[in-house]
């Protein structure tokens, strides 16, 4: 594993968290490939190319929400990328503190941008009295 592959990888999350704060069509625009394939979830559909992504992760934005992200890239071999990370949701008047596990897996090409992105996600469950 190389520097280089990890520090592209660190590039990419940096600008996914970005995108992820902002709901901006060029900021998720920017993280892939015209022909990109984001996969939500491991038994979903993917969407296919940068319009789809941009159309579907502004549906299901969070900008409006109060949330945490940390990760760590556990590991970087050429274009591939693995992260494990744990995103946290704010309480809510409606909801309660709300913990995911996470784990995704990017293809970036040669500019950096996402050809395809994977994430495995898991709620904590509620810690019983």
């Amino acid at each position: 594993m190389s520097t280089a592959d990890r520090a592209a990888v660190e590039r990419w999350v940096a600008g996914y968290r970005r995108a992820w704060a902002s709901d901006d069509p060029a900021d998720i625009g920017a993280l892939f490939t015209e022909d990109a394939t984001y996969s939500p979830s491991p038994f979903s559909e993917s969407w296919r190319g940068r319009d789809a992504i941009v159309a579907e992760w502004i549906e299901r934005g969070d900008s409006g929400s109060s949330w945490t992200f940390e990760h760590e890239v556990l590991a970087a071999d050429g274009p591939v990328g693995v992260i494990q990370g744990l995103t946290t949701y704010g309480a809510t008047d409606k909801n309660p503190e709300t913990v995911y596990g996470n784990i995704w897996i990017v293809t970036l090409a040669p500019d950096g941008r996402a050809s395809s992105f994977a994430e495995w996600w898991m709620q904590r469950p509620e810690k019983k009295a």
